[in-house]
């Protein structure tokens, strides 16, 4: 009975890191969320220039929420729209690159969890997970980016 328990739960944990793996076509129509390259101190920098809000994406590859929002969340066109125009959107790995400098200054209990900052870093809120149900969760995100937009 033990036995039967425990291998049923490794096959779910098994399905459940495959199915995270996955990653669904690639988008060649570049709508959602166009993401800063550079570094972060440069995506202040941009956001102080161009007068826009900063919202930062915490992530680790090995995250099955954060791949959702990746993939099939940030590709929304109206969240896209809106963020491209009034934010600079960055993307930070947690684990790799500047991201574990980063986590120092803004850590965070959980990922997915997005940031909203001015451009002076100062944090506005932050949203922890995809926001339920997947298919509303853009629409979740931009009502509270537009909160902190005038």
């Amino acid at each position: 009975m033990l036995k039967t328990r425990i291998l049923s739960a490794l096959l779910i944990l098994f399905t459940i890191s495959v199915n995270a793996k996955t990653e669904p076509a690639k988008n060649t129509n570049a709508t959602g969320i166009q993401f800063f390259k550079g570094t972060f101190q440069q995506a202040l920098a941009k956001a102080k220039k161009e007068n826009k809000m900063i919202m930062m994406d915490c992530y680790t590859t090995w995250c099955g929420p954060c791949k959702i929002l990746k993939n099939q969340v940030f590709t929304d066109k109206a969240l896209g729209d809106y963020m491209n125009q009034k934010y600079v959107c960055v993307a930070m790995d947690y684990e790799n690159g500047e991201g574990p400098a980063v986590a120092q200054k803004y850590p965070v209990d959980a990922y997915p969890s997005i940031y909203f900052m001015d451009n002076n870093g100062k944090v506005k809120t932050i949203m922890v997970g995809v926001p339920n149900p997947i298919p509303n969760a853009a629409n979740v995100i931009l009502a509270q980016a537009k909160k902190f937009v005038k």
